[in-house]
């Protein structure tokens, strides 16, 4: 399966949790799913992850898109020598796209998983981190097999 066979799924996940929040909490509110540890709590983030540049929207839909077509076009070279990428850019891809149609849509994010001692954030920005370190462990693990000789991975 090809980065937008991994990124689709993302994305469909990613939109039915925000809309199941969106419909089943009002912004602010908080429902302990195991009370002092981790909460669904409905936050509304104008800005990217932690609330960071609020305002600078233009940049915040101009990124993902950059970073889907980037990617969409750099993966099918990569996916040989490391086949972990297409899993890892797909993750990515699908998590910026789902969080860019909230910004194109609303003019800014759903966030719900509230683990009380990180900020607020959603099921795109986890897909997003999980891709991002998929990727750099797949790249870490290719180079490693190329150093021993070996075929990457």
């Amino acid at each position: 399966m090809g980065t937008l066979g991994w990124a689709a799924p993302v994305l469909l996940l990613d939109r039915l949790s925000k809309l199941v929040v969106a419909r089943s909490l009002a912004p602010g509110e908080s429902v302990p799913v195991w009370p002092g540890v981790f909460h669904l709590t409905h936050v509304r983030n104008p800005g990217a992850a932690f609330g960071l540049l609020p305002g600078w929207d233009w940049l915040l839909v101009v990124l993902p898109t950059a970073v889907t077509v980037v990617a969409v076009w750099l993966v099918p070279t990569m996916a040989g020598r490391y086949p972990g990428a297409p899993v890892a850019v797909g993750l990515v891809v699908g998590g910026a796209l789902g969080n860019l149609v909230d910004r194109l849509r609303y003019g800014l994010v759903t966030d719900f998983l509230d683990f009380r001692v990180w900020p607020v954030f959603n099921l795109a920005d986890a897909f997003i981190v999980a891709g991002a370190g998929l990727l750099i462990l797949s790249v870490a693990r290719g180079e490693r097999g190329r150093e021993r000789g070996g075929p990457p991975g």
